[in-house]
């Protein structure tokens, strides 16, 4: 009789389990950028439940998040009403499964070589009383919508991944310059070409047979970047946009043979985690001796979006930018915007991209902290990624400018 019962339980407690599910709406494919709505239902009324996510890079560095809940009188957990309890983040947080990922490796960075396949991240719901695996399922987050072109780019010196959307062109055109740190970077690109834009994601550094380490940039080879852009068919001329992160902000503010600015070691602070702080590194170019290292900005015809993060620790951001803002003030120009986030940290990627708060620094030689809070840093990445839209719209659609 014993053995009847227990069997008979057992045979309860499955079917019970079989109708918790995990649904990620409105589909389990979407593009990266995109906000999905997560939940899980057939729960126990007031229960509590752990939600935990995990994503694996294309260098198989494992990144993870978690978050506490309770299930409603109904036995559902609605991510986007319902608050976390504990774990990586509190609160409601729609999308918190996803920028709070965190590395298990310190100091990595999610790594993305190729937006040909999608970024798989995991959601498991688990009992919070005994640990159980309740229900999974899997969020595929692509990059490149149906019918749009990827070509590799070979020529003469020029090395990047062109993305041409599909429909009639012509198209306005954008050169993504990634960051300093070497190779080529292809997420930003394609999901800037998804909105309606010709986007060549340029490499400058550490890419096929381009030199690993260079001591001084020609700039000549960004203008040829431009130009062949510019004479692509499916690209609407003459203005062509150039959005960058990091070092390259400043390539992008150049494209011409600027000497740079030389590091003061004695600014760079040794934390108490090991890590270096760097922020202050960098000396002011306004100052006599820096001159020659002072981008000229006024002199540019064309339309400007600085975006600051104020806790930026890679650099002083916001001193650059607001010193740029006050340059083209004082020579009557009203070529700017300049948008603030004050607890945004370093890297201000895509939509939904994990919070990196500190990585190795390829200029350093050693891990770097970037600054910033994750769900600030998390906020800041939503709002500025429609400003660029609206930015390049507004510039390169409606008008001619370059």
């Amino acid at each position: 009789m014993s053995l009847l019962l227990s069997h008979f339980f057992q045979t309860l407690t499955e079917m019970a389990y079989s109708q918790i599910r995990v649904r990620i709406l409105p589909s389990v494919r979407c593009f990266f950028d995109k906000l999905v709505h997560v939940k899980v239902e057939g729960l126990a009324p007031h229960k509590p439940v752990e939600l935990r996510s995990k994503l694996v890079d294309d260098r198989g560095v494992i990144f993870k998040a978690s978050a506490l809940y309770k299930a409603d009188e109904s036995g559902q957990v609605d991510v986007s009403r319902a608050p976390s309890l504990g774990g990586s983040y509190t609160g409601v947080e729609p999308m918190g499964l996803f920028w709070s990922l965190a590395p298990e490796t310190p100091h990595s960075k999610i790594l993305k070589k190729s937006v040909l396949s999608p970024t798989q991240v995991k959601i498991e719901a688990l009992s919070g009383d005994t640990g159980e695996l309740l229900a999974s399922e899997t969020n595929e987050r692509e990059y490149m919508t149906e019918g749009m072109k990827r070509i590799p780019v070979q020529e003469g010196r020029i090395r990047g991944v062109l993305f041409i959307p599909p429909g009639k062109g012509p198209f306005p055109g954008i050169v993504d310059l990634y960051t300093f740190g070497g190779g080529l970077s292809e997420p930003r690109a394609s999901l800037l070409a998804n909105k309606g834009f010709v986007v060549l994601a340029l490499a400058y550094l550490g890419y096929k047979d381009l030199p690993r380490k260079v001591e001084k940039l020609n700039l000549e080879y960004f203008e040829e970047a431009v130009t062949y852009l510019r004479r692509q068919p499916e690209v609407k001329g003459p203005g062509i946009g150039i959005i960058s992160i990091s070092h390259s902000g400043g390539i992008a503010l150049a494209m011409l043979v600027i000497p740079p600015l030389c590091p003061v070691l004695d600014n760079i602070k040794f934390l108490d985690s090991g890590i270096l702080d760097v922020r202050d590194a960098l000396p002011d170019p306004s100052l006599e001796e820096n001159r020659e290292s002072l981008f000229m900005v006024e002199r540019a015809s064309c339309q400007f979006l600085f975006a600051v993060s104020e806790d930026d620790h890679n650099w002083n951001s916001g001193f650059f930018a607001k010193q740029a803002v006050e340059t083209l003030r004082k020579h009557g120009k009203k070529s700017y915007e300049l948008v603030t986030y004050p607890k945004a940290g370093h890297f201000l990627e895509v939509p939904h991209m994990p919070y990196c708060g500190s990585t190795f620094h390829g200029a350093v030689g050693a891990p770097v902290v970037f600054g910033g809070e994750p769900k600030a840093h998390s906020e800041a990445q939503l709002d500025l990624w429609e400003r660029v839209q609206e930015f390049f719209k507004s510039h390169l659609v409606n008008k001619s400018t370059c």
